[in-house]
């Protein structure tokens, strides 16, 4: 099925953080944000308009500005949508937040497994054995517990970018939340607001789900000594590995998921036990070690085991997909993070991911006066006969998904920031660039591109599409390959209107979000959709082949998201100094996509726009 744009919202992150220690988050700053504005009508069908030109032929694109016309009729029915639009815009902090999370995610009937949750690999470590694999454990979840003493605190760092402050309500939502599955609809919860926070976390090994309190009665946290002790105890009281993999069952189809999960905490013991992983800070995934593989596919691999686990006879039931943040860490080194995208995009996330790795590199193991910790709880369940129907079932469709998902790591090692800045290009705009030309290499065509960008300018902001095909990129990509002699100069006119729809994007001004709105108010005013949204247009506009993410962190790490559409790529940066990192996924199911293929094509076209550059003099950096 075709997954609409606005049922997927990938992570990005904004500039570095220039940080400002606030004593209370939400007087001195969260209430002093501006709220999202609503864009003109007329700008946003102009700039609708504007965006469908490289990607539909002059005769359907005739008949788009004809349904456009009666759309923007005086006194028609986009002018009283976007009445409507202004009225919700006056009455709540933002007119977007709750439809964006219902529509982009909690109506989404797909599995987050793969389809929604992004997956961070880490750094290789280079432990080989439980111990190692225990004491980098305990240091992460030491490491997390200090990110959230900030939290707690509020003394949070409040993110700038372009000197205005960003909306930190984000930051507020990854720990202690959950998503619960619903028969038709989803649920959020968030069990770190009210009068009593929740103290533990969820450890699982060998898909046996253990409850491991992290504060002692006087309220400091365990030392890392502590935590070790702990994750001993667990592992060492969980080493039968043939039990039913009962996470296994937050992987599948939202629907069958939510019969599944009414059925399964019908049981006492069963309801108690899932309250407990839902309410907890967060999960870690103490794996199983993977088969091991070449060093040239060892990340691609350890990719695809962070966004599904690998199968159900490896980590794929070490899971609960639905708990906001989980930690995953093997026993073979391989270790990073998936988490369930609703609360939050890939910002927090990155920025959590950078406080722990720098945590971890000055935490040395402290000695700690060792009073005798209790055992941590092991979580039952009661396996009936449906359950276990169910479970199989949950192996099954995972399999079927794993053997489908295609990922490849591209570590390009040539260049990265640095190179770029001393040739003064954007590095954002310039990898975008390089995508454009590498799929246009493959297909001979061009895509529509959906690159995110934050909308954490305004209050609760969440994101905005950058539509990165323009017909600039169109007249770039089409001359690299030919004699032209503007191959430079079209490069700079693509990378300087990448740069002003990014602008946009993140002042609240691009199109998808109000269309997006539009779209809405016309289905809660009950009247028939108007037409433009019934249009092939919309459908081929909507229809992202490539669905890209920067994500700028300081971690040398390597984040992936799934393809949003059958036929499309999923495709993560993270741009270091001196080289880049890419995630490219596609479905194997897809005769016409290749992950392999387009990290190739994308490497090329990093090489050969370089090759570019330097065919002119460059100023000295």
């Amino acid at each position: 099925a075709d997954r609409r744009a606005w049922q997927r919202v990938p992570c990005r992150l904004v500039r570095p953080v220039v940080a400002l220690q606030l004593s209370s988050r939400s007087i001195a700053h969260q209430d002093g944000l501006p709220k999202l504005p609503v864009p003109p009508l007329k700008q946003t069908c102009e700039r609708y308009l504007a965006t469908l030109e490289p990607l539909i032929s002059e005769e359907e694109m005739e008949h788009t500005r004809e349904l456009m016309a009666e759309f923007l009729r005086s006194g028609g029915v986009g002018e009283r949508l976007q009445r409507g639009l202004e009225r919700r815009a006056r009455k709540t902090e933002n007119w977007l937040s709750e439809w964006w999370m219902q529509s982009a995610y909690l109506d989404s009937r797909m599995p987050v497994a793969v389809y929604t949750s992004p997956g961070v690999v880490l750094p290789p470590m280079h432990f080989q054995d439980r111990q190692g694999q225990m004491r980098f454990a305990a240091k992460l979840i030491a490491g997390v517990l200090d990110f959230k003493r900030m939290i707690d605190n509020e003394t949070l760092p409040v993110e700038y970018l372009g000197g205005k402050p960003l909306c930190m309500d984000q930051y507020y939502q990854v720990l202690s939340s959950c998503r619960l599955p619903g028969p038709k609809k989803d649920t959020v919860v968030n069990y770190g607001i009210g009068k009593t926070s929740p103290t533990h976390i969820t450890i699982v090994h060998n898909f046996q789900f253990f409850v491991l309190d992290v504060y002692n009665s006087d309220g400091s946290p365990l030392t890392v000594d502590q935590i070790y002790v702990q994750l001993e105890k667990i592992w060492n009281s969980s080493l039968q590995t043939n039990k039913e993999p009962i996470g296994i069952l937050t992987s599948n189809h939202r629907n069958t998921w939510g019969k599944a999960y009414n059925n399964l905490i019908k049981d006492k013991t069963n309801k108690e036990s899932v309250r407990m992983i839902q309410k907890s800070i967060f999960l870690v995934c103490l794996d199983a070690p993977m088969p091991r593989v070449s060093d040239d596919i060892y990340f691609s691999k350890v990719a695809a085991q962070m966004l599904h686990g690998g199968g159900s006879r490896w980590n794929s039931g070490n899971r609960w997909f639905d708990k906001t943040l989980q930690f995953i860490v093997g026993e073979d080194g391989s270790c990073g993070l998936t988490y369930e995208h609703a609360p939050a995009e890939g910002p927090p996330i990155v920025y959590l991911v950078d406080h722990v790795v720098a945590y971890m590199k000055k935490t040395e193991m402290v000695r700690a006066p060792m009073i005798p910790l209790p055992m941590p709880l092991k979580l039952r369940f009661n396996i009936t006969p449906e359950v276990k129907k169910d479970i199989e079932k949950a192996k099954q469709n995972m399999n079927i998904m794993v053997h489908d998902l295609d990922v490849r790591v591209l570590n390009f090692s040539h260049y990265g920031r640095k190179y770029l800045k001393s040739c003064k290009m954007n590095t954002d705009a310039f990898i975008q660039m390089a995508l454009q030309l590498a799929y246009y290499r493959i297909y001979n065509m061009c895509c529509p591109t959906y690159e995110s960008a934050s909308l954490r300018m305004f209050k609760l902001g969440r994101t905005e599409a950058i539509r990165t095909t323009s017909t600039e990129s169109l007249k770039f990509v089409q001359a690299m390959d030919n004699k032209d002699k503007q191959k430079l100069a079209l490069l700079e006119k693509a990378i300087t209107a990448h740069r002003t729809y990014t602008h946009m994007a993140i002042h609240g001004q691009a199109i998808d979000r109000h269309l997006l709105g539009l779209k809405m108010q016309g289905i809660e005013d009950l009247t028939s959709l108007p037409e433009i949204f019934m249009d092939t247009s919309y459908a081929v506009a909507m229809h992202f082949n490539l669905f890209t993410s920067m994500v700028g962190s300081k971690t040398d790490c390597v984040m992936s998201i799934g393809p949003m559409v059958p036929d499309g790529y999923g495709v993560c940066y993270n741009p270091m100094d001196d080289h880049i990192n890419v995630a490219v996924t596609a479905f194997n199911s897809c005769e016409e996509t290749n992950a392999n293929n387009l990290a190739r094509s994308l490497s090329d076209a990093l090489l050969d726009m370089k090759a570019l550059l330097e065919q002119v003099p460059q100023p000295s950096e």
